[in-house]
Order: structure tokens, then sequence, then C-alpha cells
């Protein structure tokens, strides 16, 4: 887990990507990334986080997903299960549109890929902050009872070079979305946080072969299929 808290100068970068215009700004948040090194154990991140500026100026965002390296539909389906019963328990949350927000933002425009299998994803969230603050804490106290389960049931599975290979090749994907797509890490980069930090992220390895299209009818293949077909609904 990683605890971040910055503030500074506003740049005119970081006016035009959070929309407003003020002089400073403070933002701060917690934020979990999982690399199993078993590959059939799945990539987890959440982040829950909060900015203000000096012009009264102040919202919530934040969000959970999961990327596979393997297809498990159970592992899916539960985690998208704890995703949605969090959200029906607080009224300023809202499960099918943060869930396709999540879907639209965790893409690969260049690869016409999905990251992972999605989860939640909301920003700007301004009104009722002392309700959505209490949706925060909740859905941060229930983040493990959406992963550890379906850690428990994958990382103790076999695998060999065949498995490991594979999931190096798709944590290349999940490095390319970091560097080209993800808001945070240019956030970061922006205010001029610490490099490391930023990049915490990243896999411990990664690697890109040239043009990589698995076997037909392989979990691999599978795999792909899943993250290149249109956003599933999952509970």
């Amino acid at each position: 887990m990683n605890f971040s808290a910055v503030w500074g100068d506003t740049s005119p970068g970081l006016s035009e990507g959070t929309g407003v215009a003020a002089d400073r700004f403070y933002a701060t948040g917690v934020s979990i990334i999982v690399h199993p090194r078993n590959p059939h154990a799945p990539t987890f991140h959440a982040n829950l986080r909060y900015f203000e500026t000096d012009d009264g100026s102040a919202w919530f965002g934040g969000g959970a997903d999961l990327t596979p390296h393997y297809p498990y539909e159970e592992d899916a389906r539960h985690f998208h299960a704890v995703m949605r019963d969090a959200c029906a328990r607080h009224p300023v949350a809202d499960y099918q549109a943060w869930k396709q927000a999540c879907d639209e933002y965790f893409y690969l425009a260049h690869r016409g890929e999905a990251r992972g299998i999605g989860g939640l994803f909301f920003d700007h969230l301004v009104d009722r902050p002392a309700e959505v603050w209490v949706f925060q804490k909740d859905l941060g106290d229930h983040l493990l009872d959406a992963y550890l389960p379906i850690l428990t049931r994958r990382i103790h599975q076999p695998y060999g070079d065949r498995e490991q290979r594979w999931q190096e090749v798709r944590r290349g994907r999940y490095v390319e979305f970091n560097l080209v797509w993800d808001r945070g890490t240019r956030f970061g980069l922006e205010t001029g946080g610490r490099t490391e930090s930023i990049l915490a992220s990243l896999p411990p390895r990664a690697r890109w072969d040239y043009a990589t299209e698995p076997a037909a009818g392989s979990p691999e293949a599978a795999l792909l299929q899943m993250v290149r077909s249109r956003p599933r609904s999952w509970v």
C-alpha cells in the first residue's frame, strides 16, 4: 500500500487536466498495486484520493480494477459482486455508471484491448462530500474481500515457463497503459513527485514479443478474446 500527499502551484497542464484554474492545489490518496508471482493470480489495483484547490474546489475520486492473465469467470464475478454491493450500500454511489467508466478508462486504444475485466472508476465527486467520504471508507474496508478470495484460489496453482512468459507479455500491456494513458501517472510527473513512487505500479518484469498471438483454443487465446470483446456484465 502506498500513501501520497502532494501540494504546490497549479501548472497550466494540471489546470487543463483538472478543469480548474486555481493557483495552488493539494492532493492526497492511498493506492494498492499487487502483481502476484503466480500467472494464474490476477493483478489488483485500487486507489482512493482527494483533491482540493485554493479557489474552494474539492472532490473525491478513485476505484478498483482487476487484470487477469488467465480468464477465470468466477474471479471476475466475485470481484464485481463486491464492488456492486459496496455501491449498493450508499446512495451516492452508482455501480453501473462507474463500471462503465472503468471499462472506458482502462482501455488501450492502440491495442484495441481492455487492460483487464474492470471494476469501478469514479472522479470529481463534488456533491454530498460527507456521504462520499463514508462510501470511500466502506469501499476501502472491503477491498480485501474483493481480492483475497481470488488470490487464495489461484496462488498455489501450478505453472511453468509458458505461463510465466504469457504473464510477462500481458504485464507489458499493463506497462503500456500506465505510461501512455494513465492520468494518475501524468499527474504525478507533472507535479514533481518522486519518480520511483509514481512508477511503483509497474510490474517487476515484463516483455514485448513481436505480434504475439496464442494458439486458437488455448487459455491464452481465451484471455485475448475476453479483453478484445465488448465489456461484459459480470453481475
